[in-house]
């Protein structure tokens, strides 16, 4: 029940979003911007804030955390790439697809889920796992949208280098070293990541508002798209690390917590992305709206795989 009241709230203001453009508060350039602040500098605070909090994660678990999540996203990345071809036949939206498959909206809408249903100290797993979708999302996920088809022969080694990353980089740090940020640091930096959820939230919503409705349901990719997005996709991860931790050490806890974040519905980021380098938003946005709609009920059904 705990993880239904949660995606209505996080739903609520999408719809909020969606009214605001109705009502010309927001349009596409204002969302062009809003995107690029987001991405650049409410983000990075935003994972910086997540490991400020009062208590940090067993040291012991970090090591065992970063391997599943970065096992976890290569093993994305292979689906990603390949599973598009089966369904999707316009070359041109195999990226689009690639994104939507591989990245899910583990930052805006994965922490308060994981916290409801695992309990507030579990968000601190929860970011060390958010890592490697940080790190993908923009080394793998922009050629992705750019590219136009599932390729990465537009990486740009450039990225590795951009403000989100940077973030990730000395939040593994921080975590490493067990260092207690003073509140004059770490207040600023939670009050700036607060603006990341709604923002992207309102941002989605303001996008759905320039589609026509009667067309968000009547693709029959999008459809085969969130069914493995929401639930063929984090049950095969599930039980790929169950079946690992028969013959390596790994804490139900972790194989749980980064189930519950696969599953979440299409990442935010790919609509802002679309919106940042001028592709048609279109499709990557049906497939946010689908499976955000669709995830109030997979998420809470997932749950019962512990």
């Amino acid at each position: 029940m705990t993880a239904l009241i949660q995606m209505v709230i996080l739903l609520s203001i999408v719809a909020v979003g969606y009214v605001a453009n109705r009502s010309r508060l927001m349009d596409t350039d204002f969302d062009r911007r809003l995107s690029s602040l987001i991405i650049d500098l409410t983000c990075p605070a935003l994972i910086l804030s997540s490991v400020m909090g009062d208590s940090l994660p067993d040291r012991r678990l970090i090591l065992p955390l970063l391997c599943v999540g970065f096992t976890t996203y290569l093993l994305l990345m292979l689906m990603a790439v390949a599973l598009p071809h089966i369904f999707v036949k316009k070359t041109s939206e195999r990226g689009i697809y690639s994104f939507m498959l591989m990245f899910a909206n583990v930052g805006f809408l994965g922490y308060p889920v994981v916290s409801s249903l695992f309990g507030h100290e579990a968000v601190f797993y929860a970011s060390l796992l958010n890592v490697p979708n940080t790190l993908f999302v923009f080394a793998v996920g922009e050629p992705f949208v750019k590219g136009g088809a599932a390729s990465l022969k537009h990486f740009d080694w450039k990225i590795l280098l951009s403000p989100a990353l940077i973030a990730s980089y000395l939040s593994m740090l921080i975590v490493a070293i067990g260092w207690e940020a003073p509140e004059v640091i770490a207040k600023p930096l939670t009050l700036l990541g607060g603006i990341t959820v709604p923002g992207a939230l309102l941002i989605i919503g303001s996008s759905m508002a320039t589609i026509d409705v009667r067309k968000v349901l009547g693709d029959t990719p999008i459809y085969i798209m969130s069914i493995l997005r929401l639930c063929i996709i984090p049950v095969a991860v599930f039980f790929f690390f169950q079946a690992c931790s028969h013959f390596i050490d790994i804490d139900s806890r972790i194989i749980n917590i980064n189930t519950v974040l696969i599953g979440m519905p299409v990442a935010s980021f790919g609509t802002m992305f679309c919106l940042r380098f001028h592709r048609d938003e279109t499709e990557m946005v049906r497939g946010t709206l689908l499976t955000t709609l669709l995830s109030v009920i997979s998420i809470p059904l997932i749950s019962l795989l512990f």
